[in-house]
């Protein structure tokens, strides 16, 4: 496996958030998660461990967490939902590359008393590792917020719990029932908390992983908060952009339908797309020369028939029909200038039309073109090899909603 050093991804993170120029709109909208991923970044740099415990109320969260630190640190009573709020406290284990590792306890999702059960949850998913705790087979409840984690790429370990409830073949039918339940090409593990299996099984993850499960977290969350500073930025260039279509489409409708003579028309037509491609291409942070703006216009235009036929054909049509209208005038006492008022409506109709056709295209050609200069946290994590499947198939689950949820071409005008 390919080793990860902290401080090399710790100066990388960080200079990739110090090069982002946010607006003070951004960071209020997004203050939320840019305090997470500051906190990760923080964490990441004292190479500082969070393993959040979770799951329903009374199947022993705050039990497992003391056993695990030998100290009754943690509230517990024969009353579910002992715990109301999020709590840490620091684990100390010998022989550690990590300086720190923090333990927290949450409310049962399930308990009705909590305040902001979202915020329980997000604080919980913004953990390096997720203790899930069972006391039994898995419902639905369980299930759904199991899945919730896996979407969002979250590395898991099933705590089973309370097993002496259980006799063997009782035991051995709720592991199946389980493993039948959860992803088969996850293969999420399934811990008995039983005497020190527990803690043999978090403490040599630890030791093997701790370092990586650091650094993999906080590259999720800095792509996390990428994706949703982007989609911000977007939505509001999506504004600018049909604006700035609107625009030319008004200047090329009102110089198309005034216009009689078919060179400058054809010519002006052609000068006013390739300025709207230029001015798009600033919009979404892609500055192109004239040429490449002409060379995205062409390729339009080629690739799209009614837009080559619209730009070219049909206007020539209509210019030629236009400039006898004209030329005849004279002979017929102006009466054939009458159908010069609705020609000259029907051309403008048409170039507001094709101009938002060319500007909509050529926005997307623009943004596609863009994504190459665009700086993602993600590809530090496409760029580290594992060889243990088991352990970061979460990466690739991550991966596949990532690309599957945020292409944003849904926000382009």
């Amino acid at each position: 496996m390919k080793q990860l050093e902290i401080s090399k991804n710790y100066l990388l993170l960080k200079k990739w958030w110090e090069s982002i120029d946010l607006t003070n709109y951004e960071k209020s909208f997004l203050n939320r998660e840019i305090i997470s991923f500051n906190q990760q970044l923080l964490r990441l740099k004292e190479k500082k461990i969070r393993i959040g415990t979770y799951g329903r109320s009374g199947v022993g969260k705050s039990s497992i967490l003391n056993s695990l630190l030998k100290k009754d640190i943690f509230k517990t009573d024969i009353i579910n939902g002992t715990t109301r709020e999020i709590q840490s406290e620091t684990w100390t284990l010998k022989d550690q590359t990590l300086n720190s590792l923090e333990l927290l306890d949450s409310p049962g999702f399930d308990f009705c008393n909590i305040k902001f059960p979202d915020k329980v949850y997000s604080f919980i998913n913004h953990s390096d590792l997720i203790l899930f705790i069972v006391s039994g087979d898995l419902n639905r409840n369980e299930l759904s917020e199991i899945s919730s984690f896996i979407k969002d790429g979250k590395k898991i370990i099933l705590i089973l719990n309370k097993i002496d409830l259980f006799n063997n073949d009782e035991l051995k039918e709720i592991i199946e029932n389980i493993k039948f339940k959860l992803p088969k090409d996850l293969n999420i593990p399934i811990i008995i908390n039983h005497e020190n299996n527990l803690k043999n099984y978090v403490t040599k993850i630890i030791n093997k992983y701790g370092e990586i499960l650091i650094t993999l977290n906080s590259i999720q969350l800095a792509d996390k908060l990428f994706l949703q500073i982007k989609e911000q930025r977007l939505k509001r260039r999506k504004k600018l952009a049909q604006s700035t279509i609107g625009k030319f489409s008004t200047i090329k409708a009102s110089a198309v339908a005034l216009n009689p003579f078919i060179l400058f028309d054809v010519a002006g037509s052609f000068a006013l797309d390739t300025a709207l491609i230029s001015e798009l291409s600033k919009i979404y942070g892609l500055k192109l020369k004239g040429e490449s703006s002409r060379k995205i216009f062409k390729n339009i235009s080629i690739n799209n028939l009614f837009l080559g036929v619209t730009q070219v054909g049909v206007n020539t049509s209509f210019n030629l029909i236009k400039k006898v209208i004209l030329l005849t005038a004279p002979f017929t006492n102006g009466l054939s200038l009458l159908p010069y008022g609705p020609i000259a409506i029907i051309q403008a109709a048409i170039a507001v039309h094709s101009t938002k056709i060319l500007g909509k295209l050529a926005a997307k050609e623009i943004f596609m073109r863009s994504k190459d200069s665009f700086i993602e946290p993600a590809i530090m994590i496409q760029n580290i090899n594992f060889n243990d499947p088991e352990i970061f198939n979460h990466i690739n689950i991550y991966f596949s909603n990532r690309n599957l949820n945020n292409n944003f071409v849904s926000i382009l005008p």
